[in-house]
């Protein structure tokens, strides 16, 4: 006892503390001090605690997965149903399947445990939330500690297949008993996890082929003169109301007719609610949007998790498309979100604010092992703010394909509004065969020495009149290679 109170710090002669809050002989603590409260804090996040989790899970009933219940007989069914009081009136009657999913339904309603499905977010805390209502925060999301993150070797933009239990009395979450599977494969058969960072990088050399039917004009005219590959980082300028968001919807609905193993994502930032809803309609793939009533830390939020979840995907070795509308809209969020720097560009952009949307968009790649990322971007000028000015400037570089339409061509109606002159992909060598290439360059070479709006309404045209990109390309050809001599007779050579 000497040594424990010479090592508190306190001298012989004084009174040993009150651990266990009873009164001295005088009924009252030592010195007239108080009384030593419990350093015990309760916790009042409302998040499930983690050793809760740890006796749950030793704890939890033993569920009869989907997957167990199909391996038996109807009788064997019925039997199980009669222990949950489900009366099966007719069992021959009754299809195999509908006894399963009342099984499971009565499970989870006499237990409190169900299963769940989500996109998991980790925070930089540590622990994360399973997304169940998209990539955005709801309701009904789950809670997930830092070991069973740690422990499942799970990462950020993973769909989660997991069983999980009701929230308790003060807690506000959904809790994570068990991990069942992991981007459609069981937890058992996970193996070694590649990193999407240390794939290596190429230029695309598979095409994303868009021709899809003759009156489709838009995607014709891409597939010739600015081709998309695989791992293409594309960027779509355009001023307002020139179609972009059209041009978009009919990318998408391409890909996903001729390459339907392609996973197509809809990233829309500060977009138009109904814009969201047109394009929940119209195109086959996942939708994520924060609309314009949204703060700028759900916009950039919603992005880093869609970039994520498409990381993992290729980690995988999918091919991934984002289509986000628009670049200028998520640079200008994160110029609201990030701390000022103190080096202010004109029009108040702050420098700092776009590492992000730039790291965002230099994902895109070709992984040489497999898998790509593809991002196709649209980005605003001409809207009278000079801050999507420098915006713009400072993505022009950055991307290997781009398609610039024009609003004179808008204003007159012409639809594609594409500047054919001012458009057109890297390395197009890798995307098209050589006879392909020969023959554009040719109408590109025969077309040189007119205006931007006179060439695409006389592709256009022509291109209207023929059923196919090769039967356009056959036709125009001997009228190509006579423009092209004609004018080496007349301006010399080019």
């Amino acid at each position: 006892m000497k040594s424990l109170v010479n090592a508190c710090g306190r001298c012989e002669s004084e009174p040993p503390l009150q651990l266990d809050h009873r009164p001295n002989e005088n009924g009252r603590p030592p010195n007239g001090g108080r009384r030593r409260r419990s350093r015990r804090r309760h916790n009042n996040t409302g998040f499930p605690q983690p050793e809760a989790f740890a006796q749950n899970e030793a704890q939890a009933p033993p569920l009869l997965t989907a997957a167990q219940l199909e391996e038996k007989n109807k009788s064997e069914l019925v039997e199980i149903a009669k222990e949950f009081s489900i009366e099966i009136a007719a069992p021959a009657k009754v299809k195999k399947d509908e006894i399963v999913l009342q099984i499971l339904a009565a499970q989870q309603a006499r237990s409190g445990i169900e299963t769940a499905s989500g996109i998991l977010d980790i925070l930089p805390e540590g622990y994360g939330f399973l997304r169940r209502a998209g990539y955005v925060i709801g309701n009904e999301d789950v809670y997930v500690s830092q070991a069973q993150i740690r422990r499942a070797d799970l990462r950020r933009g993973d769909r989660v297949d997991a069983t999980v239990r009701r929230p308790k009395e003060g807690e506000k979450y959904f809790g994570l008993l068990r991990v069942d599977r992991v981007n459609e494969i069981d937890i058992e058969k996970m193996g070694v996890r590649k990193l999407f960072e240390k794939g290596t990088p190429i230029y695309p050399n598979e095409r994303f082929k868009l021709e899809v039917r003759a009156t489709q004009l838009s995607t014709r005219v891409i597939d010739l003169f600015c081709p998309i590959g695989k791992g293409q980082r594309a960027l779509i300028v355009s001023p307002p109301k020139a179609g972009k968001t059209t041009l978009l919807k009919n990318i998408a609905n391409s890909i996903s007719i001729n390459h339907p193993e392609a996973h197509i994502i809809a990233l829309l930032v500060d977009e138009r609610p109904e814009e969201v809803t047109d394009m929940q309609r119209t195109i086959d793939g996942e939708v994520v949007a924060s609309t314009f009533d949204e703060h700028p830390e759900n916009h950039t939020a919603v992005a880093e998790l869609t970039m994520e979840r498409a990381k993992r995907l290729v980690e995988m070795g999918k091919d991934v498309v984002i289509l986000l509308d628009s670049i200028t809209r998520l640079a200008r969020a994160y110029n609201q979100v990030v701390p000022n720097s103190g080096r202010t560009l004109s029009g108040g952009l702050d420098t700092a604010s776009l590492h992000k949307p730039k790291r965002f968009f230099g994902a895109a790649r070709k992984i040489e092992e497999g898998g790509s990322l593809t991002i196709i971007a649209t980005a605003l000028i001409e809207t009278g703010s000079k801050m999507d000015d420098i915006i713009f400037e400072e993505f022009k570089g950055t991307g290997n394909m781009e398609l610039n339409l024009t609003r004179k061509l808008a204003e007159s109606r012409v639809f594609p509004a594409v500047d054919i002159k001012r458009s057109g992909t890297r390395h197009e060598e890798l995307l098209l065969s050589n006879e392909e290439m020969r023959k554009i360059w040719l109408l590109r070479r025969a077309t040189a020495v007119l205006n931007s709006g006179d060439i695409t309404e006389i592709i256009l045209d022509k291109m209207a009149q023929t059923r196919t990109n090769d039967e356009f390309l056959a036709s125009v050809t001997k009228e190509a290679l006579s423009m092209s001599r004609g004018y080496e007779e007349n301006n010399g050579k080019y």
